[in-house]
């Protein structure tokens, strides 16, 4: 433990040795705009939080089906039936940057954006899907999305050091699923959905331009799950899923 805080000591004061080292200082009339734009290029992973039926005959509208598979398995009342995402798919995200000038600290940034990204969920039963090139089992039923987003934040700066200045940000966001998607579908999810969005973010003012890298997470409000699909599928892996909400992690790179 001691050593834990030597090292966050030293850490300090190295920062704070670089912070008092006098630079030239690049684009110093840049944060008296009132208004400006840019663009964003940014990296993506989708998440679901899911609240399942335990067992999967709490689900009032489930309906046991007998099957005709290669397990020859049904799944009845009593069977817990659970999803889970098999692992993080990087997507790209790209967005155009609009900032308003609140004040000295604070800014208000609207940045409407394209997202490409997929989830790739796992299930503790065997999952069959009609619309794959196989009828074997699969091993995780993929759900792609292309959303539309459009998120309006609220940007806290902190002072400027030299030519750098750390800031936080946090705010709503709409976003659209424009994909395509059918009644077939293994699990649908609705088209659109709130999220509520938090991050931190380094602003970089370089000669001709500023650079700020961004960490943010976005977390859906509400239920985003779709009806069940048709009778030519299996109805169990939707049933089992009583609510679905949508995660969004995101790096970007705004130019502006």
């Amino acid at each position: 433990m001691k050593k834990l805080f030597i090292s966050i000591a030293l850490l300090y004061l190295a920062i704070n040795s670089f912070a008092q080292i006098q630079r030239v200082k690049n684009l110093t009339t840049f944060d008296e705009k009132q208004l400006h734009f840019g663009f964003t290029i940014a990296i993506n992973t989708l998440d679901f939080r899911f609240q399942h039926f335990r067992p999967i005959g709490e689900n009032p509208d489930f309906v046991p089906k007998q099957w005709n598979n290669i397990d020859g398995n049904e799944i009845s009342y009593g069977d817990t039936v659970h999803a889970d995402i098999a692992e993080q798919v990087p997507g790209l995200t790209v967005g155009i940057v609009t900032s308003l000038r609140l004040g000295e600290y604070f800014d208000l940034r609207f940045l409407p954006g394209l997202s490409f990204g997929e989830r790739r969920l796992v299930y503790n039963v065997p999952i069959y899907d009609i619309n794959a090139p196989s009828s074997a089992r699969q091993e995780y039923y993929s759900i792609k999305s292309t959303y539309i987003d459009l998120p309006l934040l609220v940007k806290y700066k902190s002072s400027r050091l030299n030519n750098q200045r750390p800031y936080l940000i946090a705010g709503p966001a709409f976003r659209v699923d424009i994909s395509k998607t059918g009644v077939e579908d293994l699990v649908r999810v609705k088209r659109g959905g709130f999220y509520l969005e938090a991050g931190i973010g380094w602003d970089s003012y370089l000669r001709f331009f500023r650079l700020s890298t961004e960490l943010k997470v976005s977390l859906g409000v509400g239920n985003i799950l779709n009806s069940g699909p048709d009778e030519t599928q299996r109805q169990y892996y939707t049933s089992a899923i009583e609510k679905l909400s949508s995660n969004v992690f995101t790096l970007s790179f705004h130019f502006e």
